[in-house]
């Protein structure tokens, strides 16, 4: 296996502060919160979509997707438990080699599990170490392999034992700008694991790339970053530092949460901005039929929403002190499950309508590049 090379930088983290189907009115945005008014999204002002065309289109139940360094993206495709690579130019490969075939074996899909997120960890010379989120007979794990070319190395798993369910799988993966894993997990429907310190279900967790507690963390010797999560999804940091967390609510409010080390967001005692002592607030927050929040990109001015039962791209305007309004962006592809800003500049937006709760139109599911002007 290629060595990792993870580069541990100073920790800059300025710190602030399921999924059904069809689409459903909007909300009336204000600055930090959205409530229900019955009202039809509204494009941004001052920002709109330029330019747009599909990358490729036929995929099943595209999941992850993250950037190697060459430029082409690796994508997870969640039942077929298989990775494919995709160019800028729209050609798609097949991985392959023993830990494609592993996969087959190790990962089992069922309702929202299956081979879900995806990382880059390192990468040295033509080989890229990669971080995988799947589901397997007993729990979710994080596993670690190397990809070189269109070949996948030996499986090593380096987290195990996150419990697993039809629902609430989390799954997300993301290197910080410390060089540390972080990783999203659900509370898989029992609820009281979100507040559990010991558990490792309903939390944010950091770790190293092959599976220890991170240095530094809330509490030495524990992969919890944060707790009190019922569904997180997508991660992010915004150039001042700020972490990001987008996360699926229950009935009430889906959230954006700026990610503070040791924080509780409250999750099954309170659901979206409560003001009560001892949880952390969301800084923006929509009614459940209007997002459904799962993968965000970061860019300098803004963080991105893929949103499944809203079925739109939110854009959240990042301002010194928090966010500005956010609006909508694209209201005609379905539902969307992650978005990641390209080398290039571009956002590339994965469509999941062939995942069992939209209604797949021809060419579903597609990866779709925008350019916002």
């Amino acid at each position: 296996m290629a060595r990792v090379r993870i580069w541990l930088v100073a920790v800059v983290l300025v710190l602030a502060g399921c999924t059904g189907g069809g689409s459903s009115s909007s909300s009336s945005p204000s600055p930090t919160a959205l409530s229900p008014t019955g009202s039809s999204p509204t494009p941004a002002p001052d920002v709109r979509v330029t330019a747009q065309d599909d990358v490729v289109t036929g995929l099943d139940v595209p999941w992850g997707i993250a950037f190697l360094p060459g430029g082409d993206a690796v994508v997870t495709l969640r039942d077929e438990k298989r990775l494919v690579l995709v160019s800028p130019a729209g050609a798609v490969t097949r991985v392959t080699g023993p830990g494609a075939r592993r996969l087959l074996d190790v990962v089992h899909p069922a309702g929202e599990g299956g081979l879900l997120g995806v990382a880059v960890l390192g990468s040295d010379g033509g080989a890229v170490d990669l971080a995988l989120y799947a589901t397997a007979a007993d729990d979710n794990r994080v596993l670690r392999a190397t990809l070189t070319g269109s070949s996948l190395g030996d499986l090593r798993p380096v987290l195990t034992g996150i419990h697993k369910a039809r629902n609430h799988d989390g799954g997300r993966l993301a290197v910080g700008p410390d060089g540390f894993l972080y990783v999203t997990t659900g509370d898989a429907n029992e609820r009281p694991d979100a507040q559990d310190p010991a558990s490792l279900n309903g939390k944010i967790l950091r770790v190293t790339a092959d599976g220890e507690p991170a240095p530094g963390n809330p509490t030495p010797g524990s992969p919890v970053w944060s707790l009190g999560h019922r569904n997180p999804q997508g991660l992010g940091w915004v150039p001042d530092g700020r972490m990001l967390a987008a996360e699926f609510g229950q009935d009430t409010w889906d959230e954006l949460n700026v990610i503070e080390p040791g924080a509780d967001y409250g999750w099954p005692v309170v659901e979206g901005r409560a003001g009560r002592a001892g949880f952390v607030d969301p800084v923006a927050q929509w009614a459940t039929s209007d997002a459904s929040p799962s993968g965000i990109a970061v860019t300098d001015d803004a963080v991105y929403l893929a949103a499944l039962r809203g079925e739109r791209l939110w854009r959240v305007p990042l301002t010194p002190d928090g966010v500005g309004t956010p609006r909508a962006l694209l209201t005609d592809l379905g539902r969307l499950r992650a978005v990641a800003e390209a080398p290039d500049g571009s956002l590339w937006v994965l469509t999941n309508n062939t995942d069992g709760r939209g209604t797949p139109r021809p060419g579903d599911d597609r990866i779709v590049r925008i350019t916002l002007g």
